[in-house]
């Protein structure tokens, strides 16, 4: 992408909360997948030979546990930013809700099929990334009331919730095993995408999630401060 000279300014654009979301999120959804990953497949560490037994799974289980709820802490956080945060982490910000941000989303997936070299710079998500989040939202959910229903399926509430939407524990969990997967797969494009952004583009989205700034066109600064 030829990027052409233009006056750039850093403009704030992400709240500490949102920050916040952002780290606990990625760092218990890493948790999760590792020992996920374990519990699915465990590895026998101990022999009858030996006199001293292990608690790798256990602690393997404990850590998934305290991981799941900073996940869950992080998704209720960022549930209600999206209609209580700041103007770029809200729900209208980025979703295809109106001509502007359908405009957006067109030229967002022209740009990442390489049909255009125009990039578009928004203070916010694009439209293509809000939509990717949007569903990223609806499975952590998913994710949660499965393990919720795993972990106390005797639990009156929850053993209503979790037979409502998956029927028996064993369909929850297939579920659960499942949308790891979408997981790792998410995580794997965001990073690509961030990476080759952040080559591509001189706005600093990476730096942005650590500063909560961006560095943007003066044009397009002057264009948010009138929405």
């Amino acid at each position: 992408m030829k990027v052409e000279p233009k006056l750039y300014k850093r403009v704030f654009v992400w709240s500490w909360a949102l920050r916040l979301f952002h780290w606990t999120f990625a760092f218990s959804i890493t948790t999760l997948i590792l020992t996920g990953l374990y519990i699915h497949d465990p590895q026998v560490t101990t022999t009858w030979s030996e006199f001293r037994p292990s608690y790798l799974i256990a602690t393997m289980r404990y850590l998934h546990f305290i991981a799941g709820y900073f996940f869950i802490a992080a998704v209720i956080l960022r549930v209600y930013l999206l209609f209580f945060g700041n103007k770029y982490e809200r729900l209208r910000d980025f979703l295809p809700i109106n001509r502007e941000n359908i405009q957006s989303l067109k030229k967002g997936l022209k740009f990442y099929l390489y049909l255009t070299d125009e990039h578009e710079y928004r203070a916010g998500h694009t439209v293509l990334a809000g939509i990717t989040y949007f569903f990223v939202f609806l499975a952590a959910i998913v994710m949660i009331l499965s393990g919720l229903y795993i972990l106390y399926s005797e639990m009156s509430i929850i053993k209503k919730i979790g037979t409502f939407f998956f029927g028996t524990v064993q369909m929850a969990r297939l579920v659960h095993y499942l949308l790891m997967w979408f997981f790792i797969l998410f995580i794997l494009i965001h990073l690509y995408i961030a990476i080759w952004n952040d080559l591509k583009s001189p706005e600093g989205l990476i730096s942005s999630i650590f500063s909560g700034s961006k560095f943007l066109p003066d044009n397009v600064i002057k264009k948010e401060v009138k929405n």
